[in-house]
């Protein structure tokens, strides 16, 4: 066989496993394109749904961040709930974040998307659980909320009550206080009267005696009209005027209405100069007590109500006259006798 047609007949033994080889080659690299093109789809899809996760995750934190805000602005007394909440509010940013880098991740790596996507699920369940609690306790922050503003109302209703009563009591109180000043102007003017005719009749019947005076709203003694020197026993004179007082005195107690809680004051006084301390009394205090006390006891036994009477000592510290000399130390020594309200 000539060479020429040798190695025509060699080459076309070999085109034909060429075509072979060839096509085998070209399926596979279709195959591997149609696998990584599914992979890719696949891939997609995930990365697709990671999205929409973490979307409806941004709502929720946003919709919890309003809830949270509303919160705060409501009452502060839920401050540490709130400030829980925010820092809840806070990791869950910080895991979307991570979420988002993870998901970025997961797309530049390409091989290891399965596991990553799973794990985005994981994580995104448990951001989801997460916001349930949270919007479970808001849930119940708005509860105590409400509580707490009925509450206040009912405060509110029972304050706006008692001002209403504090007003008409305030007005009552003011009323009542009005006319019990009117009742005491009367009660004065009544007991004004009767001291007035009292110590009028007084007047006329002691007018011509020495040692005798008024001094504003008082009828004055001078103690030796009543009593000795240094004693507290009535003279003569004293137990006779004394007794004119208690006929004066009885009379009156018949005109003075029963409501009207009149007394009549005896007030002893003295000098400026101590006494000796050798005999019954060891200071003027004793001296100027005792006078009184036996006027009283004297027009006690003529008949006046014990009731009606007051004994005073006042020593030497309520003078007439301040001055030392003999005139002074006379018109210091005295008996007052002051017709007055108990």
């Amino acid at each position: 066989m000539p060479l020429v047609q040798r190695r025509r007949e060699v080459r076309a033994d070999y085109w034909p496993g060429f075509v072979d080889v060839m096509a085998t080659l070209l399926l596979v690299i279709i195959f591997l394109l149609s696998v990584f093109m599914l992979s890719q789809f696949f891939l997609s899809q995930e990365l697709s749904e990671g999205e929409s996760a973490l979307a409806r995750l941004n709502a929720q934190i946003a919709e919890l961040s309003d809830l949270l805000a509303l919160e705060r602005a409501g009452t502060s007394e839920q401050a540490d709930e709130v400030l829980a909440m925010s820092a809840s509010l806070d990791d869950l940013m910080r895991q979307r974040d991570e979420l988002a880098g993870l998901a970025t991740g997961e797309a530049q790596e390409g091989a290891a998307a399965d596991e990553a996507v799973a794990a985005l699920r994981r994580e995104l369940a448990e951001e989801q659980q997460l916001g349930a609690d949270t919007l479970s306790r808001v849930a119940l922050l708005n509860q105590q909320l409400r509580a707490l503003r009925q509450q206040i109302a009912v405060l509110e209703d029972a304050l706006e009550a008692s001002e209403t009563s504090g007003r008409e009591s305030r007005t009552e109180l003011a009323d009542l206080g009005r006319r019990l000043n009117v009742a005491l102007a009367q009660r004065v003017q009544i007991l004004n009267r009767f001291r007035s005719d009292f110590f009028g009749r007084l007047r006329e019947i002691l007018a011509e005696r020495s040692g005798i005076e008024v001094v504003g709203d008082r009828f004055v003694f001078q103690s030796e009209v009543l009593f000795p020197s240094g004693s507290d026993a009535l003279n003569e004179e004293g137990r006779q005027e004394m007794a004119t007082l208690a006929q004066e005195l009885i009379a009156l107690g018949a005109e003075i209405p029963d409501d009207i809680d009149w007394v009549l004051r005896v007030d002893g006084h003295t000098d400026a100069r101590p006494v000796s301390g050798t005999g019954r009394f060891g200071s003027n205090w004793d001296l100027s007590a005792a006078r009184a006390i036996a006027v009283v006891q004297y027009l006690i036994a003529q008949g006046v109500s014990p009731e009606r009477l007051v004994a005073a000592g006042f020593g030497e510290f309520n003078p007439l006259v301040d001055a030392e000399t003999p005139e002074a130390y006379e018109r210091n020594r005295r008996i007052e006798l002051k017709l007055t309200e108990r």
